[in-house]
């Protein structure tokens, strides 16, 4: 019995683990609420995260892009424009973040 509640444990963890892997660092939790209001520019990104760098968010857009939660759009303006809306698997980020946020101003 104890071996599967270790294969439980285990399972749980690498989930756990494979979640925090996509979302990525710090920034990404304040980008995701940023773009839970709707698709956003990178100025308008910044100006609301305003402690973040813009290698840092550049860095966080780039790997969350590269895990499927947002997609970039670029239009042929002058200059151009680039825009990041959240793909579904995003927005299904929408629950766990809404509960952080309640967690936090619970317990922070």
């Amino acid at each position: 019995m104890s071996k599967v509640v270790e294969s439980e444990k285990m399972e749980i963890e690498c989930s756990i683990e494979k979640a925090l892997n996509v979302i990525g660092g710090k920034w990404s939790f304040l980008v995701l609420r940023e773009l839970f209001e709707g698709t956003k520019r990178f100025g308008q990104l910044q100006k609301a995260i305003s402690k973040v760098s813009p290698k840092a968010l550049t860095d966080t857009l780039r790997h969350l892009e590269d895990h499927n939660v947002l997609i970039r759009n670029v239009y042929p303006t002058v200059p151009v424009t680039v825009e990041y809306t959240l793909t579904e698997k995003g927005q299904a980020l929408h629950k766990i973040i809404k509960e952080m946020k309640k967690w936090g101003a619970y317990w922070g």
